[in-house]
């Protein structure tokens, strides 16, 4: 008997480690999965589909209306502070950078079967399902916190409107629209009107995309009016002798305030997320994509020139720099039109911005990352009801609750990691069979060759940013250019593309490598905070995935209606 006690110990062990080397083996089995889409069968376990209502008009002003909000309004007077008049050229900076991201867009929505998912469905079908989900997460923090954050700044110019009347200026508590009523030292901060808001536009969502796209879209239009009067209005009040010295501290202050500013540009990723309801996807999401992002950098430099030509740019309020420019000159009647284009800026970012949350959860329900119940489709309806409740829920509890600015900090990664992502995706998709002039070397395969490639450009991005932001050498921020370089020129000349079908991107792949090299530049321009974030929301990500994801998962689901456009549109 004392002999076999060893035995069965080492036995236990021995079976323990066997199963420890499947689990993991079967993680990563599950977790390197890729999507293959082809036409999605008619059958359908979930209700009826989403509905082809959104023609090109209605996809530009979606791109508009989730890029057209606080930013004109607020963040122009604020960069203005730092860059000067140069906060025009901080604009043109990033919007070229955003052009890039968005040629990157526009090709995989062409290249892409037309279905909800944009970043994340893109990452499963040229990567892998764990990167897919990944990049899912990220952006969903990013969406919840942004949506909550605009419904209080909602909120609070909703308050400012009606305190144009007598009978309620001053009247209006706190905790209903202006901050919120904070308790426990402003860990907790009551806000009622911000979540009723959300509750509306909810409600609005649900009802069906037709209902939300027309109110979107007037809303917008109102706004882009308003913005178009204010610049009209604001250039006859222009002294040119305020936009000299231009750049007042220098072209670093400039190139600081592109990275704040970037951010303005998001609204092509809703345009790309509203694929399955575009009546001809493959002509008019390339064109709205691009067009949306053109028209938002038009307005933003009118204003910009506008803004910092009426008040020198030292005096210019950082709550509300346009109105305060205006109240300044004694035109305050525009005052009061910036004020509803505030409204209706706002209140189309949020209506997109929510809009893009629930499609995106319903392509996770369908994909079974999620749990079935995101999946479903109203019958009637043709909107994916349970996915826009949760996400209204969500936002509602965050704007309801919390002082939205302390998570300020934590925003903006998902953004730029899905960028990034959607920048990867159009090379390795591009990838072919290599030519014997593009043989790959005999040691590592060529995919892994791409792979790697990829990842250093992206960790040159990240080290020149921190070179940058901390004043280190220019030597090491050269060098960090130069590998990159080299690493760019490795996806040059040892592997072959194949030209897509519809929209393609030019100068692949050097456009989607910068775009690479420069979003993560900016993430490292980013908070602490929002790098702990994204590491430690990460790791509980892949947790969640080893829990349920992996086990649940099908990425070659069949289970929905997929309402095609005709043949000739398609095309």
């Amino acid at each position: 008997m004392a002999g076999e006690v060893p035995i069965e110990k080492g036995g236990g062990n021995s079976s323990s480690m066997s199963s420890s080397s499947t689990c993991l083996s079967n993680f990563w089995s599950s977790a390197l999965r890729a999507k293959t889409l082809n036409t999605p069968s008619v059958r359908t376990n979930y209700g009826d589909g989403l509905l082809r209502r959104l023609g090109l008009f209605d996809l530009v002003l979606i791109g508009v209306g989730a890029s057209v909000g606080a930013g004109i309004f607020v963040v122009t007077g604020t960069v203005a502070h730092d860059a000067g008049p140069g906060v025009t050229i901080s604009f043109l900076l990033a919007g070229a950078a955003s052009v890039l991201n968005a040629l990157c867009y526009a090709e995989l929505a062409t290249r892409i079967p037309a279905v909800v998912g944009g970043a994340y469905l893109y990452a499963y079908t040229a990567f892998n399902e764990l990167t897919a989900f990944l990049v899912f997460a990220q952006l969903m923090v990013d969406y919840h916190i942004g949506a909550a954050s605009i419904a209080r700044s909602l909120a609070s110019y909703v308050v400012t409107i009606l305190e144009l009347f007598p009978f309620l200026k001053e009247n209006i508590p706190s905790w209903i629209g202006h901050g919120g009523e904070e308790f426990l030292g402003g860990t907790l901060s009551i806000n009622v009107l911000a979540p009723i808001l959300l509750a509306l536009l909810t409600v609005v969502l649900c009802w069906g995309i037709g209902e939300s796209s027309a109110l979107n879209s007037f809303m917008t239009v109102v706004k882009v009016i308003i913005v178009i009067i204010v610049v009209f209005a604001g250039a006859f009040e222009v002294d040119v002798s305020n936009w000299s010295p231009f750049a007042p501290n220098g072209f670093k202050e400039i190139l600081t305030g592109a990275t704040v500013v970037f951010f303005a540009y998001v609204g092509f990723d809703a345009v790309a997320n509203s694929a399955e309801e575009s009546k001809r996807p493959q002509r008019d999401l390339p064109i709205g994509i691009l067009g949306s992002l053109f028209i938002c950098a038009a307005l933003y430099i009118g204003v910009c020139l506008v803004l910092t030509g009426m008040v020198p740019y030292k005096f210019l309020g950082e709550d509300a720099p346009l109105a305060d420019a205006f109240i300044s000159k004694g035109l305050k009647f525009v005052s009061v039109l910036i004020s509803i284009g505030a409204v209706a800026g706002l209140t189309t970012t949020l209506l997109v911005g929510l809009y893009v949350q629930s499609r995106l959860y319903l392509g996770l329900g369908r994909d079974g990352l999620l749990p079935s119940i995101f999946a479903k489709v109203h019958p009637t309806r043709h909107t994916p009801v349970h996915s826009q409740v949760w996400v209204g829920i969500v936002a509602g509890i965050l704007a309801g609750l919390f002082n939205i600015r302390v998570l300020s900090h934590i925003l903006s990664v998902g953004t730029l990691t899905g960028y990034s992502v959607v920048s990867a995706c159009v090379i390795a998709l591009r990838w072919k069979d290599k030519a014997p002039n593009h043989a790959s070397s005999r040691w590592i395969s060529a995919w892994r060759e791409g792979v790697i490639s990829l990842v250093i450009i992206a960790l040159c991005g990240f080290s020149a940013g921190l070179f940058y932001r901390f004043d280190a050498s220019y030597i090491l921020l050269v060098v960090a250019v130069i590998i990159a370089v080299v690493a760019s020129a490795v996806l040059c000349f040892r592997h072959g593309y194949a030209d897509p079908p519809g929209f393609s991107c030019p100068g692949v792949p050097l456009v989607p490598a910068f775009s690479i090299f420069f979003n993560i530049f900016l993430f490292a321009q980013l908070h602490y905070e929002a790098w702990w974030r994204f590491v430690i929301l990460g790791f509980i990500t892949i947790g969640v995935y080893a829990i349920y994801g992996q086990y649940h998962a099908d990425p070659n689901s069949d289970s929905i209606i997929y309402h095609r456009a005709p043949t000739e549109e398609a095309r």
